[in-house]
Protein backbone atom coordinates (compact mmCIF):
# COMPACT_ATOMS: atom_id res chain seq x y z
CA UNK A 1 0.00 0.00 0.00
CA UNK A 2 1.09 3.35 -0.91
CA UNK A 3 2.03 5.71 2.16
CA UNK A 4 -0.40 8.16 2.97
CA UNK A 5 2.52 10.99 2.64
CA UNK A 6 3.47 9.79 -0.96
CA UNK A 7 1.58 12.20 -3.04
CA UNK A 8 2.09 15.29 -1.03
CA UNK A 9 5.73 14.53 -0.77
CA UNK A 10 6.33 13.99 -4.63
CA UNK A 11 3.98 17.04 -5.17
CA UNK A 12 6.41 19.24 -2.76
CA UNK A 13 9.26 17.55 -4.02
CA UNK A 14 8.73 18.22 -8.05
CA UNK A 15 7.60 22.04 -6.68
CA UNK A 16 10.55 22.20 -4.88
CA UNK A 17 13.85 20.70 -7.37
CA UNK A 18 13.22 20.30 -11.28
CA UNK A 19 15.75 17.50 -10.69
CA UNK A 20 14.16 15.75 -8.20
CA UNK A 21 10.77 16.64 -10.81
CA UNK A 22 12.48 14.54 -13.95
CA UNK A 23 13.18 11.66 -11.30
CA UNK A 24 10.27 11.48 -10.10
CA UNK A 25 8.43 11.40 -13.38
CA UNK A 26 10.59 8.69 -14.67
CA UNK A 27 9.51 6.25 -12.50
CA UNK A 28 5.47 6.90 -12.73
CA UNK A 29 3.42 4.46 -10.70
CA UNK A 30 5.83 3.27 -7.66
CA UNK A 31 6.13 3.61 -4.47
CA UNK A 32 8.10 2.66 -1.25
CA UNK A 33 6.14 -0.66 0.37
CA UNK A 34 6.46 -1.72 3.98
CA UNK A 35 6.89 -5.56 4.39
CA UNK A 36 7.33 -7.33 7.44
CA UNK A 37 7.04 -6.92 11.62
CA UNK A 38 9.51 -5.18 13.03
CA UNK A 39 11.57 -7.65 14.29
CA UNK A 40 11.39 -10.08 11.30
CA UNK A 41 12.49 -6.52 9.47
CA UNK A 42 15.52 -5.97 11.72
CA UNK A 43 16.13 -9.75 12.02
CA UNK A 44 16.65 -10.12 7.96
CA UNK A 45 18.79 -7.02 8.11
CA UNK A 46 21.51 -8.83 10.14
CA UNK A 47 21.35 -11.94 8.54
CA UNK A 48 22.00 -9.91 5.10
CA UNK A 49 24.51 -8.06 6.17
CA UNK A 50 27.95 -8.63 4.10
CA UNK A 51 26.87 -11.42 2.15
CA UNK A 52 25.38 -11.92 -1.58
CA UNK A 53 21.29 -11.59 -1.63
CA UNK A 54 21.34 -15.66 -2.98
CA UNK A 55 23.40 -16.36 0.08
CA UNK A 56 21.18 -14.36 2.20
CA UNK A 57 18.04 -15.46 1.17
CA UNK A 58 19.09 -19.51 1.38
CA UNK A 59 20.44 -18.65 5.17
CA UNK A 60 17.38 -16.93 6.17
CA UNK A 61 15.13 -20.05 4.99
CA UNK A 62 17.37 -21.97 7.10
CA UNK A 63 16.77 -19.63 9.94
CA UNK A 64 13.09 -19.21 9.82
CA UNK A 65 12.22 -22.96 9.54
CA UNK A 66 14.43 -22.92 12.76
CA UNK A 67 14.07 -20.20 14.72
CA UNK A 68 10.14 -20.10 14.00
CA UNK A 69 6.42 -22.03 16.15
CA UNK A 70 5.41 -23.49 12.62
CA UNK A 71 3.65 -20.68 9.98
CA UNK A 72 3.67 -17.81 12.93
CA UNK A 73 6.08 -14.55 13.42
CA UNK A 74 9.43 -14.86 14.73
CA UNK A 75 9.06 -14.99 18.15
CA UNK A 76 11.63 -12.80 20.41
CA UNK A 77 11.58 -14.88 23.52
CA UNK A 78 12.02 -18.28 21.51
CA UNK A 79 14.71 -16.86 19.76
CA UNK A 80 16.36 -15.23 22.99
CA UNK A 81 16.90 -18.58 23.98
CA UNK A 82 17.90 -20.44 21.13
CA UNK A 83 21.31 -21.73 21.38
CA UNK A 84 24.51 -20.16 19.10
CA UNK A 85 25.08 -23.47 17.75
CA UNK A 86 21.19 -23.92 16.77
CA UNK A 87 21.92 -20.55 14.64
CA UNK A 88 25.45 -21.33 13.49
CA UNK A 89 23.45 -24.71 12.09
CA UNK A 90 21.61 -22.13 9.49
CA UNK A 91 24.97 -20.83 8.15
CA UNK A 92 25.10 -18.11 10.04
CA UNK A 93 28.35 -16.47 11.36
CA UNK A 94 29.17 -16.98 15.23
CA UNK A 95 28.52 -13.15 15.44
CA UNK A 96 25.34 -13.01 13.42
CA UNK A 97 24.17 -15.61 15.76
CA UNK A 98 25.26 -13.80 18.43
CA UNK A 99 23.26 -10.66 16.89
CA UNK A 100 20.38 -12.50 16.47
CA UNK A 101 19.84 -13.40 19.96
CA UNK A 102 20.64 -9.68 21.37
CA UNK A 103 18.43 -8.20 19.06
CA UNK A 104 15.82 -10.46 20.47
CA UNK A 105 16.44 -10.06 23.93
CA UNK A 106 15.91 -5.91 23.21
CA UNK A 107 12.57 -6.89 22.16
CA UNK A 108 11.61 -9.82 24.79
CA UNK A 109 12.77 -7.24 27.41
CA UNK A 110 10.94 -4.25 26.28
CA UNK A 111 14.46 -2.12 25.58
CA UNK A 112 12.29 -2.11 22.02
CA UNK A 113 9.38 -1.71 21.95
CA UNK A 114 7.22 -0.54 18.55
CA UNK A 115 4.27 0.89 21.00
CA UNK A 116 6.34 3.76 22.01
CA UNK A 117 8.49 4.75 18.63
CA UNK A 118 5.62 7.19 17.10
CA UNK A 119 6.55 9.65 20.23
CA UNK A 120 10.57 9.49 19.29
CA UNK A 121 11.69 11.07 17.03
CA UNK A 122 14.21 10.06 13.85
CA UNK A 123 17.63 10.25 16.17
CA UNK A 124 16.12 8.72 19.51
CA UNK A 125 14.77 5.96 17.66
CA UNK A 126 18.62 5.73 15.95
CA UNK A 127 19.62 5.76 19.48
CA UNK A 128 17.39 2.95 20.31
CA UNK A 129 17.82 0.91 17.63
CA UNK A 130 21.84 1.36 17.54
CA UNK A 131 21.84 -0.29 21.45
CA UNK A 132 21.60 -3.10 19.04
CA UNK A 133 24.63 -5.57 18.60
CA UNK A 134 25.03 -5.47 14.79
CA UNK A 135 22.53 -2.87 13.97
CA UNK A 136 24.65 0.73 12.89
CA UNK A 137 23.38 4.03 11.77
CA UNK A 138 22.80 2.68 8.37
CA UNK A 139 20.66 -0.27 9.38
CA UNK A 140 18.49 1.57 11.75
CA UNK A 141 18.09 4.71 9.10
CA UNK A 142 16.97 2.11 6.20
CA UNK A 143 14.26 0.84 8.86
CA UNK A 144 13.25 4.10 9.46
CA UNK A 145 12.92 4.99 5.96
CA UNK A 146 11.28 1.22 4.82
CA UNK A 147 9.26 -0.14 7.89
CA UNK A 148 8.78 3.30 9.61
CA UNK A 149 7.75 5.50 6.99
CA UNK A 150 9.58 7.96 8.65
CA UNK A 151 9.45 11.39 6.10
CA UNK A 152 12.63 12.79 6.43
CA UNK A 153 15.22 10.49 6.96
CA UNK A 154 18.60 11.39 4.66
CA UNK A 155 20.98 8.69 4.97
CA UNK A 156 24.19 10.88 3.94
CA UNK A 157 26.64 7.89 4.34
CA UNK A 158 24.68 5.66 1.55
CA UNK A 159 26.89 5.05 -1.03
CA UNK A 160 24.13 5.35 -3.95
CA UNK A 161 22.83 8.34 -2.60
CA UNK A 162 26.38 9.92 -3.01
CA UNK A 163 26.17 8.30 -6.40
CA UNK A 164 22.92 9.59 -7.27
CA UNK A 165 23.50 13.06 -6.07
CA UNK A 166 26.88 13.39 -7.74
CA UNK A 167 25.19 12.00 -11.27
CA UNK A 168 22.31 14.29 -11.12
CA UNK A 169 23.53 17.34 -9.42
CA UNK A 170 27.38 17.69 -9.84
CA UNK A 171 28.79 16.46 -13.11
CA UNK A 172 29.66 12.93 -11.55
CA UNK A 173 31.59 14.42 -8.79
CA UNK A 174 31.32 13.00 -5.13
CA UNK A 175 30.23 15.47 -2.28
CA UNK A 176 29.87 15.17 1.54
CA UNK A 177 29.07 16.77 4.18
CA UNK A 178 27.77 20.14 4.27
CA UNK A 179 27.38 20.04 0.13
CA UNK A 180 25.41 16.95 0.69
CA UNK A 181 22.88 18.58 3.27
CA UNK A 182 23.02 21.56 0.65
CA UNK A 183 21.21 20.21 -1.68
CA UNK A 184 19.34 17.83 0.23
CA UNK A 185 17.67 21.28 2.34
CA UNK A 186 15.00 21.94 -0.41
CA UNK A 187 13.57 18.43 0.19
CA UNK A 188 12.57 18.85 3.52
CA UNK A 189 10.64 17.33 5.52
CA UNK A 190 10.66 14.67 2.61
CA UNK A 191 13.97 13.66 2.07
CA UNK A 192 13.11 9.85 2.88
CA UNK A 193 10.74 10.15 -0.48
CA UNK A 194 13.77 11.86 -1.96
CA UNK A 195 16.36 9.48 -1.27
CA UNK A 196 13.91 6.75 -2.79
CA UNK A 197 13.92 8.19 -5.65
CA UNK A 198 17.47 9.06 -5.95
CA UNK A 199 17.99 5.23 -5.29
CA UNK A 200 15.81 4.57 -8.48
CA UNK A 201 17.49 6.83 -10.91
CA UNK A 202 20.02 4.39 -10.80
CA UNK A 203 18.42 1.06 -9.96
CA UNK A 204 14.51 1.48 -11.46
CA UNK A 205 13.67 -1.80 -9.48
CA UNK A 206 12.42 -1.25 -5.94
CA UNK A 207 14.82 -2.46 -3.54
CA UNK A 208 12.67 -4.32 -0.18
CA UNK A 209 13.90 -4.45 3.46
Amino acid sequence: MKPAYWDDATQALGRADPVMRRLIRAVPGVHLVRRGDPLTTLARAIVGQQISVKAAQTIWGRFTAAARAGDGPLDARRLSRMRRDSLRRCGLSERKADYLRDLARHFASGALDPTAWPALDDEALIERLTDVNGIGRWTAEMFLIFHELRTDVFPIGDIGVQKAIAHHYNDGERLAGEALHAIAAPWRPWRSVATWYLWRSLDPVPVEY
